[in-house]
């Protein structure tokens, strides 16, 4: 049985094995109202326009993607990969910025944000080396990511997700999905440059980027 969308995201119906307790773990279970799977392949409300490896490994081409609430614990049939994270809270930001972000975050589902972009990325060894507080060091006060971020709000709207807080073994240690208008794709493409061009951007190790637009069959 296919999933079913509830307010602009896929929520999954027992044929795909999806949101179901009796196939979660324990930590899944606990957090499944902030957990999401990402589901390429021939299914999805989105229809995929490009995927590019910005750098290392790329995923298996696919035509559509399909966003599930909750855990798929194996690869539909029709699926080539299958990326999973969890909400949280903002890491790195201080309470002023966090304020500012909230107060201009647009939320997803927009009728008029009809494209988007999922891009997965992994950070190397170096990176989750550091503690704490260097890594608000390179991530805000080197590399500004938040004040970068706020002046294209509320322009696009984004969703973080965390992968290494599932364990150690995902794909990628974050996925970020990005919805804005057509007539906004600019300013999206300005705002990938800003922040690859950052220090921050020296740690990661593997990026892909996947542009998709709402599907309207």
């Amino acid at each position: 049985m296919r999933a079913v969308v509830v307010s602009g995201l896929a929520v999954a119906q027992p044929g795909w094995g999806v949101d179901a307790a009796s196939q979660l773990n324990q930590k899944e279970a606990k957090m499944n109202s902030r957990l999401f799977t990402f589901l390429g392949g021939d299914v999805g409300q989105w229809k995929i326009v490009g995927s590019k490896n910005i750098v290392g490994d790329s995923l298996p081409a696919a035509r559509k993607l399909n966003i599930v609430s909750g855990a798929v614990t194996a690869l539909p049939d029709g699926a080539r990969w299958l990326l999973r994270g969890i909400t949280s809270n903002e890491r790195y930001v201080t309470r002023p910025e966090k304020e500012q972000l909230v107060s201009r975050q647009p939320g997803l589902g927009r009728p008029e944000a009809d494209c988007a972009a999922l891009i997965p990325i992994r950070k190397n060894a170096q990176w989750w080396a550091l503690t704490q507080d260097e890594r608000r060091k390179v991530f805000e006060e080197q590399s500004r990511h938040t004040a970068t971020g706020l002046k294209y709000l509320p322009a696009v709207a984004r969703r973080l997700h965390h992968c290494r807080d599932l364990g150690e073994s995902e794909p990628f240690d974050f996925l970020t999905w990005f919805e804005f208008a057509r007539a906004d794709s600019a300013a999206f493409d300005r705002l990938l440059i800003e922040l690859r061009a950052t220090p921050e951007w020296a740690f990661v190790e593997r990026e892909v980027e996947i542009r998709l637009i709402r599907d309207a069959a």
